[in-house]
């Protein structure tokens, strides 16, 4: 039976393909839905990357669709690169060519790219990190407090990804640093488009705004984008909801993967409420529910389900597992969080050794970055190795953001914060008098800092020295730029550090092993962004304008045999043999600004997220005290546990002995009674 989609053309595809054995019923129902929009609610460990993996083969090889028409979005690099490398597997070993599978602001890089124009900017446009913004904010409100910049930078991002405009904001402020950041929206705005920049936010809201106002331009990438799979759809914020909705078109040629009970992002403008949009704009959806897990065990899945069932639901949905019963979930009270940190070490150790496993294998999960120290800590006493996710990014690094300077220059000479960091970063006989005689002098024109170094009223603001020495900087830009897109990138990066002796500047300017430290940095990033040149076939320029997307140096050694730190909100899409869940307790996790506003639900989903990251085993730990400053405070065990149903073991450490089912029920029991008495209702 042969039947017709009106996205694919009049393609006609067989419905009855043989169907991989590994698949599930529900699995195979959303790899064949093609009627309409599509939403899959896949709990966790439901083998959601397999729907869409299988879909996207399932779209080429059985419907006809050419690759170039699928684009799949995910929401960082590594689930991009991991999402291709199995369309490659299950294509036979090779990725189709002209298939995308790409961030969400990777797409709108390219969008953006390819219609410039429309967009007010040039191709070589620069992308803006936190701190580059941070900066911006602060310098138009004339106040170098970087505090207070970066609160008023969050709100205009917050706005900005609401799709609200400076004229909305104005109305919507509510507060004083709300007030103080309406007014000055307007003027970032302006600031970053006189830069030929944009912000990490642009890169969703300038395609939207494109595809509203040119519907010509809208219906070009509806045809070159006939089929949308978005991955963790609970993720996305109201104008990457648009952008899915204006790209989709009427015809919703979309299947949107994602789990309500593991929405965890609104601090960052993530909307759950996105999941209620679609059933409101596309009344034809269909859901298909996955919740068959495959990762974890029954007790582990019964915890979580337990859990989670406290929360108001959009959709009802209960994980279940072919796995067995599996070990009792272990809660131990800790007398403080060094005996905590001490305990858990012990623990790994002695399991490790019990069980013959790797270090690999277990996880430290905790709410907060700061409950880190105090673990790693005891971990090298206890000579564990170990690795953090979610620590200062590679691209944070002074050094690397100096070279980054450079590149950013060499792509886009409007950029005034990168020609600031590249002339003073090493010294080139440029100082603060120098700088400032150029800006003003480039103010009056309403022209960039490097423009403004050509023209001849330069002369009449800058002494003969300070002119010199700009225009040697600006004409080595310019031997750079016509250098770019003639020679490999690796060669000119090796030139750029050679010219402006960066390795000599290190080491007049820092202690030897910090110096040396910074240059290892620097040699990293030199050979990753060379060999990156020659895999991608790409020059510095072309490289330079995805560097600002990427949000970790690709380095991770996957062969490292180190257990595995990582807060809650970076450990979603983990999973682990052994996980510890660390500071189970109320005012850490639910966190004190939750308990206060009376935001749980989302504090539960965390939890949630943190129990099911488990396959085999699950140890939670609390404090009877916690330091607070100089200061102890008492602490209480999380509601949470409570919730998580009487099939714990409590573990009391003032007598080292497990206690036995009947009496951790009683307790159990008494925990949930004295929330219940406290809140007025349970939860």
């Amino acid at each position: 039976m042969a039947l017709r989609h009106p996205f694919m053309g009049g393609f006609a595809f067989s419905v009855s393909e043989p169907m991989s054995a590994l698949l599930n019923a529900p699995q195979r129902e959303a790899i064949r839905y093609l009627d309409g929009p599509c939403l899959v609610l896949a709990g966790a460990g439901s083998g959601k990357t397999r729907v869409i993996t299988h879909k996207i083969a399932h779209l080429i090889n059985e419907c006809g669709l050419n690759p170039s028409n699928i684009a799949a979005i995910t929401f960082t690099n590594k689930a991009a690169k991991e999402m291709q490398e199995r369309v490659a597997h299950i294509m036979g070993g090779r990725p189709p060519g002209g298939l995308t599978v790409c961030t969400f602001h990777a797409l709108g890089v390219r969008i953006i790219r390819q219609e410039a124009k429309h967009c007010g900017l040039k191709p070589q446009f620069s992308i803006l990190d936190a701190s580059d913004t941070v900066q911006i904010v602060a310098d138009v409100a004339g106040d170098n407090d970087k505090g207070i910049a970066k609160q008023m930078q969050w709100q205009i991002s917050s706005w900005k990804n609401a799709m609200i405009t400076p004229e909305e904001a104005a109305q919507l402020a509510d507060n004083e640093i709300a007030s103080v950041a309406a007014k000055l929206y307007k003027e970032y705005e302006r600031t970053l488009r006189a830069y030929q920049a944009v912000d990490f936010d642009d890169l969703i809201a300038l395609p939207v705004r494109l595809f509203d106002e040119h519907p010509e331009v809208r219906e070009r990438w509806q045809n070159r984008l006939r089929y949308l799979l978005v991955d963790e759809y609970q993720d996305t914020n109201r104008a990457q909801y648009r952008l899915l909705r204006l790209l989709s078109g009427v015809r919703g040629a979309f299947t949107a993967v994602g789990d309500d009970d593991q929405a965890i992002y609104a601090w960052r403008g993530a909307d759950v409420e996105n999941l209620k949009l679609l059933q409101q704009d596309y009344p034809k959806l269909k859901v298909i529910k996955l919740e068959q897990n495959y990762r974890s065990s029954r007790r582990i899945l019964e915890a979580a389900n337990t859990v989670i069932a406290n929360n108001e639901k959009l959709f009802d949905k209960r994980l279940w597992s072919e796995h067995g019963q599996g070990e009792q979930i272990v809660v131990t009270n800790c007398r403080d969080a060094e005996h905590e940190a001490e305990w858990v070490a012990t623990r790994i150790s002695a399991h490790r050794f019990e069980h013959r496993s790797r270090f690999k294998d277990y996880a430290i999960l905790y709410r907060g970055n700061h409950q880190a120290r105090m673990i790693e800590q005891q971990l090298r006493n206890q000579r564990i190795p170990y690795v953090m996710s979610g620590g200062q990014s590679f691209f944070d690094k002074a050094e690397i953001r100096d070279l980054i300077a450079w590149l950013r220059l060499l792509v886009n000479d409007d950029d005034d914060l990168a020609f600031i960091r590249a002339i003073t970063t090493p010294r080139r006989g440029v100082g603060p008098s120098t700088l400032e005689a150029l800006g003003n002098y480039a103010g009056q024109r309403h022209i960039s800092l490097f423009a403004a170094v050509f023209e001849e009223g330069a002369a009449q603001h800058l002494n003969p020295r300070q002119l010199q020495a700009v225009q040697e900087f600006a004409a080595y830009i310019n031997r750079l730029q016509y250098r770019a897109p003639r020679e490999p990138a690796a060669q000119l990066l090796e030139d750029l550090l050679a010219a402006i002796r960066y390795e000599a500047w290190l080491f007049e300017h820092c202690e030897v092993r910090e110096a040396e430290s910074k240059w290892n940095n620097v040699r990293d990033f030199v050979g990753w962004l060379g060999k990156k040149g020659e895999e991608d076939g790409k020059n510095l320029i072309e490289l330079t304008q995805t560097i600002a997307l990427i949000s970790m140096l690709d380095k991770e050694d996957p062969d490292f045999d180190g257990v595995q730190l990582a807060t809650l909100h970076a450990s979603k899409g983990l999973e682990f043999p052994h996980v510890f869940l660390v500071g189970v307790e109320e005012g850490l996790l639910p966190h004190q600004s939750s308990i206060d506003e009376d935001k749980i639900e989302e504090e539960r989903r965390l939890m949630y997220v943190g129990i099911t990251r488990a396959q085999r085993s699950l140890n939670i730990t609390w404090c009877e005290r916690r330091k607070s400053g100089k200061e102890f405070r008492t602490c209480e065990p999380s509601r949470f546990i409570a919730e998580m149903g009487g099939d714990l073991r409590m573990n009391d450490r003032k007598t080292a002995k497990p206690v036995s089912k009947e009496e951790g029920k009683a307790r159990l029991a008494g925990l949930m009674a004295m929330f219940e008495a406290r809140d007025g209702k349970p939860g």
